[in-house]
């Protein structure tokens, strides 16, 4: 039951108006929880990255921008509860892919997504792959994306590979979370 939940989640984004992301994300957290959509609204992420900015003083000081303005991004399963819910939270504009007139809006890719979570410090479900050293893996993330590699050393602990692959005619090693890769079949 809990595998088949986890394959109908996905992905979407809101458009807000700029400056109320984490106005919406507030008040779509406390609306999920008021009308009972625990069980088809997971997440609300709105991205951001840590910036230095000089005060007038001359002193640093970190700030946190976003990283994507007028955007939030919520896990979800898709049903015309749940998108009636987020669609009808305060300042909501409506879902990047969706073509208005209550049409569904299009997910991101799983790659997408799993990019996004990493990029804040959110780690992707954890995938029940088992990999065996020798092993042939193609990369489908990341700097050597559509390469195809062996795996060398494996770290369970920290979910990474270390995998060689061919690249100007020679070997050369890489490592690789386990979402970036794929198992090729021999």
């Amino acid at each position: 039951m809990a595998d088949e939940l986890e394959s109908k989640k996905q992905w979407y984004v809101l458009h807000t108006y700029s400056g109320y992301e984490n106005k919406v994300a507030q008040n779509l957290t406390s609306r999920i929880t008021s009308m009972g959509m625990e069980d088809n609204i997971f997440r609300v992420i709105v991205p951001e990255e840590e910036h230095i900015q000089k005060t007038k003083t001359g002193k640093e000081k970190v700030v946190r921008q976003n990283t994507f303005p007028g955007y939030v991004f919520v896990e979800m399963i898709m049903s015309d509860e749940a998108w009636f819910v987020v669609r009808n939270t305060p300042n909501v504009t409506g879902f990047l892919g969706s073509h208005g007139q209550g049409s569904k809006p299009v997910p991101l890719f799983p790659d997408e997504a799993h990019r996004l979570l990493r990029s804040q410090g959110i780690s992707a479900p954890k995938r029940d792959i088992q990999f065996e050293v020798g092993e042939t893996v193609e990369v489908v993330d990341g700097a050597f994306l559509g390469m195809v590699g062996h795996v060398a050393e494996i770290d369970a602990e920290k979910e990474k590979l270390k995998i060689t692959v061919e690249m100007f005619g020679r070997e050369t090693s890489a490592e690789v979370d386990f979402d970036q890769v794929d198992k090729l079949n021999a």
